[in-house]
């Protein structure tokens, strides 16, 4: 398994990390990705430390915390084998057990560390930008926290360039800790995160950690022109897919078309494949992959290992460039602002 640098950052973490959102299933939408109990969580843990995967990433609201119990439960004795990855932002219940403040934050680390057992997070991500709370109050609590050896390293997950821009500046302002790492959606049928993300990553040393590489259950190899979802899918539940990324179908089958032509040149399958693309593009760090069973995950992990070529990236990436926004259009045709890709 290769390790790669997070970001800015002296921290080392493997390609690729286990997602729980698969673990516990306690309500509808979780349901849909997966239910693994304790017991198959272990056995997907064990799978993953043979392969050389240690980094585990997880949430707060990942079936109302059950996600992290689970996963505290499958690592139990031996913490020092793994690196955990979790998040907080999103809750509920009362006015202030949501949001970036540092209420809410102290209160969830704490919670997180209870659920999953340990003294102290490896990577503690903020899950979303929090506009009413501000960013000077967030920094200094999440610096606090490190500062305490509650967690040792901080990022952020689904920010856009100006609030992940305005965060950095602040931790540079007054010498706190500061963002190594973005967890962020990205896949061949979504890749706005190129567009302004990315450039800012590489100009400031953060390192993506890339969620739903599988475009939301679509990049799986099951979906083809004219063919109805396979009986599993995540995409029979209306609440998954009216909250998660949207895409045309011909969209989708242009890019599963390309995919299909490379699989036939590797032999190797689609998801391995859209994988090992993500691997190879500027500043990703680490992709998560998800499970609902051992047959998944070992299928998964094979997507590390080799390589796809020059020519087998670039037919993947004309099936999925779309047209890019404004002001992005117009910043490519000047040559001293080029695109990262």
């Amino acid at each position: 398994m290769e390790y790669r640098k997070l970001g800015h950052s002296g921290f080392k973490v493997p390609v690729l990390s286990l997602g729980t959102g698969t673990f516990g299933g306690t309500n509808e939408f979780f349901k849909a990705w997966g239910s693994s109990g304790v017991a198959e969580a272990t056995r997907l843990v064990d799978i993953c430390l043979e392969a050389g995967l240690t980094m585990f990433d997880s949430a707060d609201v990942y079936s109302g915390g059950d996600a992290e119990k689970i996963l505290g439960a499958a690592i139990k004795g031996r913490r020092d084998k793994v690196i955990i990855s979790t998040k907080g932002t999103f809750g509920g219940g009362n006015p202030n057990g949501f949001g970036s403040s540092r209420y809410h934050l102290l209160n969830a680390v704490d919670a997180s560390l209870g659920r999953l057992g340990t003294d102290y997070i490896d990577l503690y991500q903020l899950h979303g930008f929090d506009a009413q709370t501000p960013v000077e109050e967030t920094l200094s609590t999440l610096n606090h926290l490190v500062e305490a050896c509650k967690i040792r390293y901080i990022g952020c997950s689904n920010f856009s360039g100006w609030q992940l821009m305005k965060s950095l500046a602040v931790s540079e302002r007054y010498g706190w800790t500061r963002h190594v790492a973005h967890q962020a959606y990205y896949s061949l049928i979504g890749r706005d995160y190129e567009w302004e993300l990315m450039p800012l990553a590489l100009d400031q040393g953060v390192g993506a950690i890339v969620w739903s590489p599988l475009g939301w259950g679509r990049l799986t190899g099951k979906l083809r022109r004219g063919q109805p979802l396979p009986a599993t899918s995540r995409l029979h539940g209306k609440l998954s897919t009216e909250s998660g990324p949207q895409v045309s179908d011909e969209h989708l089958y242009r890019v599963v078309d390309a995919l299909d032509e490379v699989a036939k040149e590797t032999g190797k399958s689609v998801p391995q494949i859209a994988i090992n693309w993500l691997l190879q593009r500027p500043s990703v760090a680490n992709v998560i992959i998800g499970a609902r069973n051992e047959e998944q995950l070992r299928q998964n992990l094979a997507a590390v290992g080799w390589n796809l070529t020059p020519e087998q990236v670039a037919k993947l990436d004309a099936s999925s460039a779309t047209p890019r926004a404004y002001p992005y259009w117009h910043q490519a045709s000047f040559e001293r602002n080029p695109p990262p890709v």
